[in-house]
């Protein structure tokens, strides 16, 4: 167990659908709410550098997504759908008996399923702002595909034709009992080793849940039920809530920066931020650089005066 764990306090949540989760809260909870929220197939545990750096000024909420961790794994695909997702980040600042607006930092599905929460109609009640890490508005996606598709030029579809090179693996995803024999026999055992190759992690960084094979079969159903459900249909109009600081990893295997600037069409104001490592980097090997522009960003937000560096970054 990490010392960030082992110095977080633990706190059962129901979600409104009354799936159980499982979230930590650490640091001092009288001072502002950072809420954590990872993606696919990891756990909570994925900030723990993040967590740790966050935490000696802020009150820093995490959690295990449904399907994965310690929280529970329902079996029906439709509980994976992206307004249950969004359910649980509010339903564990309400656990947390958090008073006042959050800052919401989600990474690869976190970043998607903070998205359905900042585009909300709620949103403005409980969300100060937000920074995005690989992880796209799917209704963002779909309308900065149409638009590309519909006034094509190949400066146009270059990008597009870029970030499906990158997303081979939605469509294995889709299929049945492939993807499961993929994680059982070949991608779950290996998984230490693959981020160790293919993101430069030194192997004493790697520190994958126990759960990880469970984890990513059940976080399939995230894929199955809101892919392309949201990608082949007209998309919404989603604006964010919340001033949003887009972080884009420049070596990420998954999530194009072309991609990523999908959602600068639907944020005002935005702050873009590059940064030189890879998918999971971002929160491993350069944790503590995006836990420093995470509480630069907020502590602007909530009234400080913007930094220099900051500034710089305003889109």
């Amino acid at each position: 167990m990490s010392p960030q764990r082992k110095a977080a306090r633990r706190l059962a949540v129901t979600a409104p659908d009354g799936v159980r989760l499982a979230a930590w809260s650490s640091g001092d909870s009288s001072r502002p709410t950072v809420l954590l929220v990872h993606g696919y197939p990891d756990t909570h545990t994925v900030w723990d550098v993040v967590a740790a750096a966050l935490a000696k000024d802020w009150h820093v909420l995490r959690y295990d997504a449904r399907g994965s961790g310690e929280s529970e794994r329902p079996s029906a695909k439709a509980a994976y759908e992206l307004p249950a997702l969004a359910g649980d980040c509010r339903a564990v600042v309400g656990a947390a008996g958090v008073e006042g607006k959050v800052h919401v930092v989600g990474h690869d599905w976190g970043s998607i399923t903070a998205w359905e929460a900042v585009t909300a109609a709620d949103a403005a009640g409980w969300i100060a702002s937000y920074t995005t890490i690989s992880g796209p508005c799917l209704d963002h996606v779909a309308a900065w595909t149409r638009d590309r598709l519909r006034h094509p030029s190949p400066g146009r579809l270059a990008p597009v034709l870029r970030q499906q090179a990158k997303s081979w693996y939605l469509g294995l995803f889709q299929l049945p009992v492939l993807p499961e024999l993929a994680w059982k026999r070949a991608l779950g055992p290996r998984w230490d080793k693959r981020l160790q190759r293919t993101e430069g992690i030194p192997a004493d960084e790697v520190h994958t849940a126990i759960t990880l094979t469970q984890d990513a079969l059940a976080g399939l159903n995230m894929y199955r039920a809101n892919m392309f459900p949201r990608l082949s249909h007209r998309p919404q109009a989603k604006p964010a809530a919340a001033p949003v600081q887009f972080v884009v990893p420049l070596k990420d295997k998954y999530v194009s920066p072309g991609l990523a600037a999908a959602g600068l069409d639907w944020a005002s104001p935005a702050w873009w931020r590059t940064i030189d490592t890879g998918h999971w980097g971002a929160l491993i090997t350069h944790g503590a650089q995006v836990a420093s522009w995470v509480d630069e960003f907020a502590r602007h937000i909530d009234g400080d005066p913007e930094s220099a560096a900051l500034a710089a970054a305003r889109v």
